[in-house]
């Protein structure tokens, strides 16, 4: 039986069901067992749908020191030579890499004059002309690189943000300096990106055929813009080791984080809990719910089914979804990622004149605060009808967030499997563009534009 209140690896990531039982029953995620199981061998043995995707399972423990080494050095040389290094990609190609970035920051090192590691910007995840034309005004007067990022290199938000940023990088910095600062992770041998890659003698990184986008954090992709914003990539790596041993397909069903989770919101969705709600209590946090939106929604929402991601942060968004989460309709569950040990410490001051009422919190640290909010909420939502998944890590570093980026890759490969689609496919992304190609006249697509355009009269 499942009789911990919280499974636990290491003492970093911890999991914790127990607020879903006054709506699931222990049993019923027990019975959920050998389906986990049956999942988990599906994807080790690659019997599954979508089973040329799964470079990703156990891509942490194959991943090589003189590859980690690799990726420091072109991250180092884009150190030395760039102010500000451009990521220009879309969903899986950006989105794991903003989430260690955003979540390993200092908040406010963009601002600061001196700085220890290059600004990291991100282009070709939209078609905002204000955006773009921001961007490209920012980068006027500085020694920018980039770091484009498509496996075709004819992705349309990407294509077009890198033909801007690569011409505007040549003329500032001259063609022999931009090669130099240029990075393609692209396809092995064919595409755009690959063409455009040798042609100009750009360092590339191959983006494995057996790893799709939105599990693509531990490959180059993700690797190396967070090396370049100086964080370690050796530990991240060793965090994603850890969990693919914790997770692994020999691991009890009782004691294995993912297959847990995954069981517990597959019965919660059963139940009538079809949005699953990603919450987090440091706003750090942020980006990691982008990225694991993408995941959940991309690998699971096909074929009239799926529980559907949404994210908030808080506290900030009590103030905001609050309402609707405390006493909308009962068909939404929370997973909570909380923080055990901020990095910093800082208290709450006395007043003299007290003018707030806060005196009473006067010596607390504000994560004490923070944590009493946290529990408050967690307690108020289940009282209103929301189950409460709750994950906690130690501390935000390298090694917790390759951990639970593992985590939630591999419950997800489980989960999708139970619910008995293809994790690793996105076949309705193609929809838009379809449609986006025929109105712009995009050769090639005559009989769409002609469609589309008597659809419209």
């Amino acid at each position: 039986m499942i009789d911990n209140k919280f499974l636990n690896t290491k003492d970093m990531i911890r999991l914790n069901i127990e607020k879903t039982f006054s709506f699931i029953s222990k049993e019923a995620v027990k019975d959920y067992e050998s389906k986990a199981k049956a999942a988990r061998e599906m994807l080790e043995n690659g019997t599954g749908k979508g089973n040329d995707f799964l470079g990703w399972l156990h891509l942490p423990s194959s991943i090589s020191k003189d590859s980690l080494n690799d990726i420091n050095a072109t991250a180092d040389i884009l150190r030395k030579n760039c102010e500000v290094v451009v990521v220009a990609g879309i969903g899986g190609s950006y989105l794991g890499a903003r989430a260690v970035i955003e979540t390993l920051s200092n908040s406010f090192s963009w601002l600061q004059e001196k700085k220890d590691a290059p600004v990291i910007l991100y282009a070709g995840n939209n078609l905002g002309e204000d955006y773009l034309y921001e961007l490209t005004t920012f980068l006027k007067d500085k020694k920018f690189g980039i770091i484009n990022i498509s496996k075709s290199g004819t992705t349309t938000e990407t294509a077009l943000a890198f033909r801007l940023l690569k011409k505007q990088c040549e003329d500032q910095r001259g063609k022999e300096m931009a090669s130099k600062v240029i990075v393609a992770i692209t396809d092995a041998k064919k595409g755009a990106a690959r063409i455009t890659a040798d042609k100009e003698g750009y360092k590339s990184y191959v983006i494995p055929d057996n790893v799709g986008g939105r599990y693509s954090v531990l490959t180059p992709v993700g690797l190396l813009p967070i090396a370049v914003a100086g964080f370690n990539i050796n530990k991240l790596v060793d965090g994603a080791v850890t969990m693919e041993k914790a997770c692994g397909v020999n691991i009890p069903f009782e004691k294995n984080l993912a297959a847990i989770y995954a069981a517990t919101r597959n019965e919660l969705y059963k139940k009538g809990k079809k949005i699953e709600i990603l919450a987090n209590f440091n706003p750090k946090l942020h980006f990691v719910s982008e990225w694991w939106k993408q995941l959940y929604g991309e690998s699971e929402g096909k074929e009239h089914k799926g529980i559907f991601p949404a994210s908030v942060d808080l506290t900030t968004d009590l103030h905001s979804m609050g309402q609707w989460i405390q006493e909308g309709e009962r068909s939404i569950f929370e997973t909570v990622i909380s923080v055990e040990h901020p990095i910093h410490e800082l208290k709450v001051p006395s007043d003299k004149e007290n003018l707030d009422g806060l005196n009473f919190l006067a010596g607390k640290r504000v994560d004490d605060v923070n944590k009493m909010a946290e529990l408050g909420t967690q307690l108020a939502h289940v009282d209103g009808g929301v189950p409460n998944i709750h994950i906690s890590i130690a501390e935000l570093n390298e090694e917790s967030i390759g951990e639970l980026l593992y985590f939630f890759e591999v419950a997800c490969g489980i989960s999708g499997y139970i619910l008995d689609v293809n994790p690793f496919n996105q076949p309705g992304v193609e929809a838009y563009k379809k449609n986006m190609f025929a109105l712009l006249n995009k050769p090639g697509y005559e009989a769409e534009s002609k469609a589309i355009k008597e659809r419209l009269k």
